[in-house]
């Protein structure tokens, strides 16, 4: 059984602390977080030791492997301290905010080996894997076009936003990895747009909270973005990819199937669940499961930093398209001086 530490007792925290405890092959031993409220809290409630400090957490011997949702700004340091301790990492996105500091510490990663999963919940989600399961088994054909509609039920808090990274850093960033996924192909050319239509006065921050991207393949391949902070209706994820062969869609989810008929209604169903922990709920689950057996069966892990830098990269081009007005070229960072070179240095 895989003994962990949870570093983090915040809403993500909560969520993976709570899948581990739940999951029969591993054991939550620690919950760390400097909120003491917070930890004793959801320590009792999930019957496991309770932790002040990260690295103390990290370090004790009845720990083997670590997981991270803590504050992005603590990522990369408790991070790198696990993996020199030979602790595998599951680490939520991003990496960093920061570009340099990201690549650095992606880097650093490679050249060391260390076995580091970073959480894009995303690509676990039940309708995400038959999407890239009927793309993989030809299904389609060759995909031609891929639309992704990401939209929140509402914008977050003003003290989340103002740290938040931005719009496409935070939000538009999943889409980004999604795209990449999907698409079988780094994306060569950004092309964004942003307006404030929610709310006016995050031109303060400044950010967005309504934007357009489009992506271009070297062959050509083709993905739209549209996200908002705002969707009245509920929390909307919807993503579609057109083949040569033909085309899968994948719907919102409800909290039933059930339709209605009435004298007063035709077709009337369930509103959309209304927060990314409702719908997510299932992907949380599987990534921790995935990340279990690739410690198992000494597989590499789903999803990498690499992954994670290139979807911080691709987040960037969209910023300075909208700045520019322009489309932008995406040259990849090469970690060939650190890493001795790999075939994903060669995209381009």
């Amino acid at each position: 059984m895989l003994r962990l530490a949870v570093l983090g007792a915040g809403r993500i925290g909560k969520i993976h602390a709570a899948n581990v405890a739940a999951n029969p092959r591993t054991q939550l031993t620690v919950v760390a977080d400097p909120w003491k409220e917070g930890v004793d809290a959801l320590s009792k409630e999930l019957n496991c030791d309770a932790a002040y400090d990260y690295e103390s957490a990290i370090e004790r011997d009845d720990v083997d492997a670590v997981l991270i949702g803590t504050p992005t700004e603590y990522h990369i340091a408790l991070t790198l301290h696990a993996m020199r301790l030979n602790k595998p990492v599951l680490c939520e996105k991003p990496i960093d905010k920061d570009f340099d500091r990201a690549l650095e510490a992606v880097a650093t990663i490679e050249r060391e080996q260390g076995k580091v999963m970073l959480a894009f919940n995303r690509r676990f989600d039940p309708d995400m894997l038959q999407l890239r399961a009927g793309i993989s088994s030809g299904e389609i054909g060759e995909v031609r076009q891929v639309i992704i509609t990401s939209r929140d039920p509402g914008l977050a808090s003003r003290e989340y936003l103002e740290t938040s990274g931005g719009i496409f850093r935070d939000m538009t960033i999943h889409d980004f990895d999604t795209a990449r996924s999907l698409l079988g192909e780094e994306p060569v050319e950004v092309l964004a747009i942003a307006s404030r239509l929610v709310d006016p006065t995050l031109a303060d921050i400044p950010d967005y909270d309504s934007v357009m991207v489009l992506l271009k393949t070297q062959s050509g391949k083709q993905c739209h973005i549209n996200c908002c902070r705002e969707a009245v209706y509920g929390f909307d994820q919807r993503v579609e990819v057109l083949g040569s062969k033909g085309m899968l869609i994948n719907e919102n989810h409800r909290p039933t199937t059930v339709r209605r008929w009435s004298a007063t209604q035709t077709d009337a169903r369930d509103p959309l669940l209304n927060f990314f922990l409702e719908r997510h709920a299932d992907s949380y689950a599987i990534e921790l499961t995935q990340f279990i057996n690739a410690l198992e069966l000494d597989l590499p892990m789903p999803t990498t930093p690499r992954d994670g830098l290139y979807a911080l990269h691709l987040a960037n081009c969209a910023m300075e398209s909208v700045k520019t007005g322009r489309a932008i070229p995406v040259i990849y960072p090469s970690l060939t001086s650190y890493c001795q070179g790999s075939q994903a240095d060669a995209v381009a």
